[in-house]
């Protein structure tokens, strides 16, 4: 089994790089955005089906661990695993499930309602430490969130400016935090 993998990026493709080591091109799939040319080091997951062997890579073992804990739940494989971690940052991601926000996860594309759902549920609790700080707030994050896609932003532009301030102030309730997040998205 392969652990992990340093070399130069020698090829992008759609969802996978290819990477020399040595003489030896691996390709592997990555959510990560790697440069051409560039020297990377990943830590590599194997996925062993009847018709292939596949790698995963990711820059972080924390990476390596979502999407293993993502690949977990019953009907997320890993191009759905890989999709999710390419579409929504690791943060955000950890926050949504530990928050409940299926909307927010429901935002990959192929990742309906029920998938997202389900993602909540298996993985909520096995967070644990994982969680971050922002994610025991009593709510607020979701009410704000639906505050700002009713003023017409998507979720995935508003999400970290939203995060940001629940964690920054968590003693404001949703009528002082709106004004807030309207000022910080004036000034991006």
């Amino acid at each position: 089994m392969i652990g992990k993998l340093q070399g130069v990026v020698d090829y992008i493709g759609d969802g996978y790089v290819i990477i020399m080591a040595g003489q030896v091109g691996y390709k592997v799939y990555t959510p990560e955005y790697l440069n051409h040319n560039s020297t990377v080091s990943l830590w590599i997951e194997t996925v062993v089906r009847e018709d292939s062997i596949r790698l995963f890579g990711f820059t972080t073992m924390a990476g390596q661990t979502l999407f293993n804990q993502l690949t977990s739940v019953s009907g997320v494989g890993p191009k759905v695993a890989l999709s999710i971690m390419s579409t929504i940052k690791t943060d955000t991601l950890m926050s949504a499930i530990a928050t409940g926000d299926a909307k927010t996860i429901a935002t990959t594309p192929g990742v309906g309602k029920k998938v997202a759902e389900k993602i909540i549920v298996e993985l909520k609790n096995k967070m644990g430490g994982n969680n971050l700080d922002f994610c025991s707030t009593n709510g607020v994050l979701p009410d704000l969130l639906t505050a700002l896609e009713s003023l017409g932003y998507h979720r995935m532009d508003i999400i970290d400016i939203a995060q940001h301030l629940v964690a920054n102030n968590p003693d404001l309730d949703i009528s002082k935090l709106v004004p807030l997040a309207l000022k910080e998205i004036s000034n991006k």
